[in-house]
């Protein structure tokens, strides 16, 4: 079989190391059709020759490929492409992307980050980094020293969280994710039985992986503002609460209910736990400074890079008082679990590299300009939206529970994925509405889904 002829070219100013590149352009034509399975590339020593660079170089983007699956060796005849491995593009008109829901269904249901708008080379570059690093001989139990020195400067620069002034870096640990931290906490810090209040509506994983520690959960009800602090039961150790965006309501606590929060705190020795899961996405004005930054005493700030970048990397944060992160270092000692640091590995990277800034400047951009997209629509149908003007979905509220199943039922029936609130109650549903995530999908769905969204929302809705 006769060598594949394919145009490769390569950028010698570029900081990007030339195997990489030549790697990438590999993977690319493989990928979109170019290159396929059976076709034969050239020897390391011609392609070397081709391009006028070293055999180490070619060496180096024919060994990372072999690893990934995309070539392989035949003694005695040369390299060839292998099969295509599965979700790569088969062609460059139609891209094909394994979809978290049936191919026919339009996800716009909230919870998911814009995973489509990652660089992909960006992505790859801080993997294969991530993975020229030592490995581990021992777990880091606190998370890797220069994770959790990113995390401080995320903070810092992202939420204005001062760890490195007020607040140690060791009092910054790595976690599992948002509810991985709340298993932790109800393990290491509160007892069985202990009372905390969760927002009714709101995050139902909280209120599960509180309950799988032995902890008891009251609800405490929200409005426009989020937590209503007046509301809280007496005699709880604890309020987890969103004050950034409340889930899934959408509102912001104002900066007074956020004083009389710390102030009864502070007064009934309560923990506060604050849920900052998209607290960087906020379009209208800066938001309000964090709890942990008025009350590092009494405040545990969690975080996660789930909503910000993608779930793959199972990578969160907390940021404890000191009595707090010894508890929860004590625990982990005493069970011998750790934080996953391959996570945390890629994510100090793509800060290395500028990458993670660069995306998060994006990532604002286009969730802005989705939201202004569905908001305006939605306001001249005359259908109403709750919600600041922050984060990645908005709710649409509904008069009655029959309401919000017959939206969820039509919306399915054309091929739409919403959300209710229904199910974010862990009583008696006492608010319904859809909830449209407007992250998941692409922005031509989201476009092509509105006039459907209109018709299903205005025949139930109330008018606005």
């Amino acid at each position: 079989m006769a060598e594949t002829a394919l145009a490769v070219v390569l950028d010698r100013e570029s900081a990007e190391p030339l195997a990489v590149q030549l790697a990438d352009a590999l993977r690319a034509a493989a990928a979109d059709g170019r290159l396929r399975s059976g076709d034969r590339l050239p020897s390391t020593r011609a392609l070397a020759e081709r391009l006028g660079v070293s055999r180490t170089v070619t060496a180096a983007a024919y060994e990372q490929l072999h690893a990934e699956g995309w070539i392989a060796g035949r003694h005695g005849s040369g390299t060839y492409v292998t099969t295509t491995p599965p979700g790569a593009l088969k062609s460059r008109a139609r891209p094909v992307v394994a979809p978290a829901v049936p191919v026919d269904v339009v996800d716009l249901a909230p919870g998911a980050p814009w995973a489509e708008g990652l660089d992909r080379a960006a992505w790859r570059r801080a993997w294969r980094a991530a993975a020229d690093v030592q490995p581990l001989f021992r777990p880091a139990r606190g998370g890797l020293p220069e994770y959790r020195a990113v995390v401080a400067e995320h903070l810092l620069r992202h939420r204005g969280l001062a760890v490195r002034g007020g607040l140690r870096e060791e009092l910054v640990l790595a976690t599992g994710g948002t509810t991985a931290a709340l298993v932790e906490l109800g393990s290491a810090v509160l007892r069985p039985g202990d009372a905390v209040a969760v927002e009714e509506p709101g995050y139902q994983r909280a209120v599960w992986a509180l309950r799988s520690a032995g902890v008891k959960v009251v609800q405490a009800p929200v409005d426009a503002e989020g937590l209503l602090v007046e509301a809280v039961p007496p005699g709880v150790r604890g309020v987890y609460c969103s004050p950034a965006h409340q889930y899934p309501m959408g509102g912001r606590m104002s900066a007074a209910r956020r004083v009389a929060l710390v102030e009864r705190a502070r007064a009934e020795g309560w923990l506060v736990v604050e849920d900052d899961y998209d607290g960087e996405l906020r379009y209208d004005v800066a938001p309000l400074p964090l709890l942990a930054a008025l009350a590092p005493d009494v405040v545990v700030h969690l975080g996660t890079t789930s909503k910000i970048l993608t779930p793959t990397l199972g990578a969160g944060w907390m940021v404890a008082p000191e009595p707090i992160a010894a508890e929860v270092m004590a625990h982990r000692d005493r069970t011998g679990t750790s934080p996953s640091a391959a996570g945390q590995r890629v994510l100090v990277e793509l800060a290395r590299n500028g990458d993670l800034g660069r995306h998060l400047r994006k990532l604002r951009r286009e969730l802005s300009e989705r939201r202004a997209l569905l908001s305006a629509a939605f306001a001249d149908a005359g259908v109403p939206v709750l919600g600041d003007d922050a984060g990645a979905h908005i709710v649409v509220p509904l008069p009655s529970a029959q309401a919000e199943r017959d939206v969820l039922a039509e919306a399915h029936d054309r091929g739409l994925r919403l959300d209710g609130l229904a199910r974010h109650h862990a009583a008696r549903p006492k608010v319904h509405g859809a909830a449209i995530g407007y992250s998941a999908c692409s922005r031509d769905q989201l476009t092509a889904a509105i006039p459907d969204l209109i018709r299903i929302l205005a025949t139930h809705a109330e008018p606005s």
